[in-house]
């Protein structure tokens, strides 16, 4: 993150582009896990900007000048679909109950409001902070994710600390089968 502003009740991100990203004004970027459109750039950077919604439901409230963010480009029609559907249409934001290495992997202990348990299965589909992740188990507030080495390295789950706040999007199927079903 290079830069953070508030404007109004809104407020505007400025972000390093990775190395050989090609973007434009108005292209979709998941910012840990929250869709976000490119309002305009400015050297090696983009600028997003976040509706006080989002700053309700998510963790862009809480991010700074120097925060590591996962970046990740929208899936075009033509891309191979790896991993789960992940729409950057943030639930909520849940917060890190327990951290445990195991070997080379790590299980996180997310709790989560009670409300969207409904979504959320063993072995099912979720996103924290935009990584497509596989639920090991599941509580009444809680549900743990087991993570690998590989996403340890190249996410920002690697310095997640008990208390810390994530990003979550439940399972877009889930969401839509309780609804068909209700």
């Amino acid at each position: 993150m290079k830069d953070v502003s508030a404007k109004g009740e809104s407020i505007e991100l400025w972000i390093e582009k990775p190395a050989g990203w090609k973007i434009k004004a108005g292209d979709s970027i998941s910012v840990d896990g929250i869709c976000s459109t490119v309002k305009r750039l400015r050297g090696n950077a983009f600028e997003v900007e976040y509706m006080p919604e989002t700053i309700k439901k998510t963790t862009a409230g809480l991010f700074r000048k120097g925060t590591q963010v996962n970046l990740e480009p929208s899936l075009r029609a033509n891309d191979r679909l790896d991993g789960h559907l992940v729409q950057g249409h943030v639930d909520m934001a849940g917060n890190i109950k327990e951290i445990r290495k195991i070997g080379n992997s790590v299980i996180l202990k997310i709790g989560f409001p009670k409300q969207y348990r409904k979504f959320i299965a063993e072995k099912g589909s979720i996103a924290a902070n935009g990584v497509s992740l596989t639920i090991v188990a599941v509580g009444r507030d809680w549900f743990t994710v087991s993570l690998v080495s590989y996403t340890l390295r190249h996410t920002n789950l690697q310095n997640l600390k008990k208390g810390d706040k994530v990003n979550i999007e439940v399972d877009v199927l889930a969401r839509y089968l309780y609804t068909l079903l209700k």
